[in-house]
Parts: C-alpha cells; sequence; structure tokens
C-alpha cells in the first residue's frame, strides 16, 4: 500500500485557528443568546473601499467582452501591478527593487509556507517563539520534528525581541511588526540582524505583512531599508490587512536577483530564477480581477482609503490597550500593530483556560498564546480587527470582569 508523509503525524492534530473556530461554534450552540464578540482571528471586518470596487466591476466588465477577455495570465503578476509596488511601496522610500524582483500571488500565508521548496532539507532554521504557527508547521511538514529547528526564545525578560543566535544558523524567521505580540524592530536592530545573517551566509525570511500600521519613525517598513539586506532576504507583503484582501487574496514576495545561494557543488545559484522555477511550475498566477483591484490600492483615492482603514483599526487598538491598561494587565503591542498581547491574570489557570472563561463570562473570543509556541503559555492575543462599536462592548465587559 502506498505511505503517507509521516512528519505530518508530528503536527497538532488541527490549526490553531480551527481549534478556536470549533470551539466558538460548539459554545454558540449551547448557548444561542449570547452576543460573541470575536477579537482572536486577524480577520477584517470593514468592506473593501470605493477605489478597489470600482477597479474590480470594471475589471468584470472586461473578463466579459471578447476583445478584453484574459486567460492565463503571467505567473509573476502582471506588470501594471509590479511596476506600481515597485514605485510606491520601495523607490518612493528610497529602496531600490526592480518591478522583476516582485513575485505577486494569493497570500502571504502560502508563500511563507511555500518557500521551503527551494531550500535544501539540510539548513538549520530558526523560528522565534511565539510565532506566526505557519512557518514551523510547514517546516515540520517539509522536514519533520528534528534538530535543525532551533527555536530563538521571546519573552518578557527581552521585551518579546529574539536576541541574535549564538551559532550559526542558515535561515531565519523574522517577522515585524510581530504577529502575535505586536512588537517592533527599530532599524539599529534589524541592522544587527541583517549583520548576521551576511556574515554567516543565512538568510532571512522576513514577514512584512503588517507595515501598513508602523506609526513610529524608528521602525523599518521593509527590511530593504537596511544596507545590503538584498543579498541576504526574502520579504513577504500582503494586501489582506492593510487593504482588506483577506477574501479576495493577494500578496507579492520580493526575491531580489542579487540573493544567491549555494549548491551540492558549491556553486552560486540565484534564488530568484529557483522562485521562479517553483511558481510557473506550482501556480498559475493571482487572478487578472484581484490583481486588477490591488493596483487600485496605489491610486490616490486607493491610498487616502486604505490609510483610513489602517487608521480604523489602530483606532480600536488604542482603545483596546487603554482599557487594558485600566484594568491593570501587563501588555505588549498595539502600537505599530494591530495585535495586543496580554499576561494573562494571576487567576487564569492557563492560557487556554483564560480563554474559557473569557468566552464563557464575557463572550468575548481573543487567541491563547500557547497556541503560538511554549513561550506564549501564560499570555493572550486581542486582534483590533472589528468595529470600534463591538471593541468598545467588548473592553468595557473585560474591565467590569470580576477576574
Amino acid at each position: 500500500m502506498f505511505k503517507i508523509n509521516e512528519h505530518y503525524g508530528q503536527l497538532n492534530e488541527s490549526y490553531l485557528f480551527s481549534t478556536i473556530s470549533k470551539k466558538i461554534a460548539a459554545y454558540a450552540a449551547a448557548h444561542p443568546d449570547a452576543k460573541i464578540i470575536r477579537m482572536g482571528i486577524g480577520d477584517v471586518t470593514l468592506p473593501l473601499s470605493p477605489a478597489i470596487i470600482k477597479a474590480l466591476h470594471e475589471s468584470v466588465d472586461e473578463m466579459g467582452a471578447k476583445a478584453t477577455f484574459r486567460g492565463y495570465g503571467p505567473e509573476q503578476g502582471y506588470e501594471f501591478l509590479r511596476n506600481k509596488i515597485a514605485e510606491t511601496d520601495f523607490r518612493n522610500r528610497g529602496i531600490n527593487i526592480d518591478a522583476d524582483e516582485i513575485f505577486v500571488s494569493d497570500g502571504s500565508k502560502s508563500d511563507t509556507g511555500n518557500i521551503g521548496d527551494i531550500l535544501g532539507e539540510n539548513n538549520t532554521v530558526a523560528i522565534t517563539d511565539p510565532v506566526y504557527p505557519v512557518y514551523l508547521d510547514t517546516n515540520i511538514m517539509r522536514i519533520g520534528q528534528s534538530e535543525k529547528i532551533h527555536f530563538l526564545a521571546s519573552n518578557a525578560s527581552n521585551n518579546f525581541l529574539p536576541e541574535i543566535p549564538n551559532q550559526k544558523i542558515d535561515v531565519i524567521y523574522l517577522c515585524y511588526p510581530n504577529n502575535p505580540t505586536g512588537t517592533v524592530m527599530t532599524k539599529a536592530q534589524l541592522e544587527k540582524w541583517v549583520e548576521y545573517a551576511r556574515k554567516n551566509d543565512s538568510l532571512i525570511l522576513f514577514d512584512a505583512a503588517y507595515e501598513a500600521f508602523i506609526t513610529e519613525n524608528d521602525v523599518p517598513h521593509s527590511i530593504f531599508e537596511i544596507e545590503g539586506a538584498e543579498t541576504c532576504a526574502i520579504e513577504f507583503r500582503s494586501f489582506s490587512k492593510n487593504a482588506g484582501f483577506t477574501g479576495l487574496r493577494c500578496s507579492y514576495t520580493v526575491v531580489p536577483k542579487a540573493l544567491k545561494a549555494t549548491n551540492n557543488k558549491g556553486e552560486k545559484i540565484a534564488l530568484h530564477a529557483l522562485w521562479n522555477r517553483r511558481q510557473s511550475t506550482k501556480f498559475n498566477g493571482t487572478p487578472y480581477i484581484v490583481q486588477r483591484g490591488a493596483e487600485a490600492v496605489y491610486s490616490p483615492e486607493g491610498q487616502q482609503e486604505t490609510k483610513a482603514l489602517v487608521a480604523y483599526y489602530m483606532e480600536n487598538a488604542k482603545t483596546i490597550r487603554k482599557g487594558l491598561l485600566e484594568k491593570g494587565w501587563t501588555i505588549y503591542g498595539g502600537a505599530n500593530a494591530p495585535y495586543i498581547w496580554v499576561q494573562c491574570p494571576a487567576e487564569a489557570s492557563d492560557s487556554w483556560g483564560f480563554f474559557d472563561r473569557l468566552l464563557d463570562e464575557c463572550h468575548v473570543v481573543g487567541t491563547p498564546g500557547v497556541g503560538f509556541g511554549k513561550n506564549g503559555e501564560g499570555y493572550f492575543r486581542f486582534s483590533s480587527f472589528n468595529s470600534h462599536e463591538n471593541t468598545k462592548e467588548a473592553i468595557e465587559r473585560i474591565k467590569n470582569w470580576k477576574i
């Protein structure tokens, strides 16, 4: 009989957010009158902006006319979108990224999970703990639980910012602004990681999905703001949170042409070519309609509207931060990210116990920190992706909670 990939047996039975959804569904079925406010999963709640809707309608009309209908598009993405990305997100910030170094995709979750396809199985891999689960799970799927996977502890003692490894690591995952903790790295701090990577011939996989939420001047929006990063880093970006594309699915990954690794013969190989080969084989491209919607994000109207969306969610983050500080809880994040990381009060048995009590006694949902790794135990993540009204009501419930 055929065999399975045994590495899957080393994963948790279900993905973190699938487990949370099942718990909420069971509670809602047993308590149909409970008004549950969800502040757990990082899914947006506001509708797409007018500029994006207009572009989507126009592109649908194009697809309905013989003269403008389009079938398969370029796997790397249409030039009209890649040119806008290169100009607005990079060149206007003084970063020299060319359009052909950008690969449009259907989500950073997909690309951060798939990037391992072009990396050797013998690489040592460093992942922060706590961490976005996809980084760890997809590596376990690929190479299994092994001594090759190293965890970079992030905790209260280092302000949830991992320390640079003492030993040589081949591949390093960094996500800043961070999911789940909401913490950020300053430019000086990120420079040290780039220096380490260049010294050790390491690769940094930099997830910048939340860069639009940065408010402080000394926090880089891109790792390519750091000199030399183009020789040691790949960057992942998404339209999900800043433009509300969680239902449309569009993102991009930057693989600089200067970025090279070695094969078994010691020859230098450009990762750009490998990723292009991978995408053209396994991916047929993001839909034309969706890419036209993403292009509208870069119009003058789109830029204003997406900034307004981000500001709306950051106002929620401010409300959450203020309320939980008034409650006397210890918190992190929320100033440059849509996530607030909270130390569970002493009355909570653990982070899942806190989840259950919060749901049962306040009818509010968050995310237990242990779902992001062992260093997340004793902590809890709140998301600001909800309405102002729901956010204020949820925080009032928590402030009045006898815990």
